[in-house]
């Protein structure tokens, strides 16, 4: 997956383009409380099933927090739910975590730089989340980054999101461009997952968000330490 000639850029939002631990943690208690009926200890077990270490006071990488969509936190914390109310349950969520996400969001140290200088580059830029498209695009207009992107993709923009690799097609179809001439920027398994099932010509882990050099070291074609380092890195190839 190297030595091709890159002319798109996707990226996943949480964990790369936002720091993952001062943006979700407070929302994720609220919500986690709100399944637990308000009972600390009950909400407490929820956080560490869906991958929030309470000890520790951080995401888990490749868990259902750090991975997965609104639809698989329902799945977890509302199993006896009927098929009607959990989908009652994933809208409540995807608008929550919509509003508060943005609300709440902060961008990982040099994240507006980096997008201003790859959109100036001549890059087409895309947003690939297991988050809403609704958080995505409130995400970056609160960052204001929004004007550099051509589109963003959500779980509930696609038919099957992440690792799936439908967003890498639909921002094909998007763009015009092939596959081979994406990069597919993330901070977990996933990401570089849905890069390597589309063909994209590069999968670029970051060690901003929950993933570690282990976890991404043998699914990526490189390892930085966040996208504030891509524009160097891709001019240099």
């Amino acid at each position: 997956m190297t030595g091709v000639a890159i002319r798109g850029i996707l990226f996943d939002k949480d964990g790369t383009l936002v720091d993952f631990d001062a943006t979700w943690s407070a929302i994720a208690q609220r919500l986690a409380l709100e399944a637990a009926g308000g009972a600390r200890e009950t909400a407490d077990r929820l956080l560490d099933r869906a991958g929030y270490d309470v000890a520790q006071d951080c995401f888990r990488a490749d868990s259902a927090f750090a991975a997965g969509t609104n639809a698989d936190i329902v799945a977890l914390w509302y199993p006896d739910r009927t098929p009607q109310e959990r989908q009652r349950m994933i809208a409540h969520f995807d608008e929550v975590t919509a509003t508060e996400g943005a609300r709440c969001a902060v961008a990982v140290s040099g994240i507006p730089h980096a997008i201003a200088r790859l959109h100036g580059d001549g890059y087409r830029l895309g947003v690939a989340t297991n988050d809403s498209t609704s958080g995505a695009e409130k995400t970056i207009a609160a960052l204001g980054i929004a004007q550099m992107f051509v589109a963003a993709y959500g779980y509930d923009a696609v038919a099957a999101p992440k690792p799936a690799p439908d967003t890498v097609f639909a921002f094909c179809d998007l763009t015009g461009l092939k596959p081979s001439e994406i990069a597919m920027v993330g901070d977990n398994g996933h990401d570089l997952e849905m890069a390597h099932a589309a063909g994209a010509g590069l999968a670029i882990g970051v060690l901003s968000g929950t993933g570690t050099r282990e976890t991404l070291a043998r699914r990526a074609s490189v390892v930085l330490g966040s996208v504030a380092e891509l524009p160097d890195w891709l001019a240099g190839r």
